[in-house]
């Protein structure tokens, strides 16, 4: 099983606008996959959300920090770091979540899910916005 999960590990460092063709390599056509905005159905779905997320970005790579596999499933720990040309233009951000895995017999995903804080990685680094989030985050 950990073959599967390194060869995702690996395809997803290498994805970006010009190389999203490499989801074929590991997603079923099949592909369900969800996050605290969205949720999609189907390889085309997922690549059409990869274009518009990779739309603007500079550059990113995910450092894994752990793995998890039990039977045909994982989970990563990952921290994702990135530059965009609009937001925040000239940081380097960074976003920690994980993604729980499902993989069929030839070792694509059929099944992903990713687990972050949207309140950190959007919200509070919005101008006005986050100001009132992290006010009220002291408070509490």
């Amino acid at each position: 099983m950990s073959r599967p999960l390194d060869r995702f590990k690996n395809i997803f460092n290498q994805l970006d606008k010009n190389h999203l063709d490499l989801l074929e390599q590991i997603y079923t056509p099949d592909v369900k996959f969800r996050d605290p905005v969205y949720t999609l159905h189907g390889l085309p779905a997922l690549r059409d959300y990869y274009g518009r997320l990779y739309e603007g970005v500079i550059s990113c790579q995910f450092t894994f920090e752990a793995e998890v596999i039990e039977g045909p499933q994982g989970m990563l720990a990952w921290i994702m770091r990135f530059q965009h040309r609009r937001f925040r233009a000239g940081e380097t951000l960074e976003l920690s979540g994980v993604s729980h895995l499902q993989f069929r017999d030839d070792g694509r995903v059929h099944d992903h899910r990713d687990y972050f804080d949207m309140g950190e990685f959007i919200y509070e680094r919005a101008p006005i916005l986050g100001s009132v989030i992290r006010a009220i985050k002291k408070r509490l």
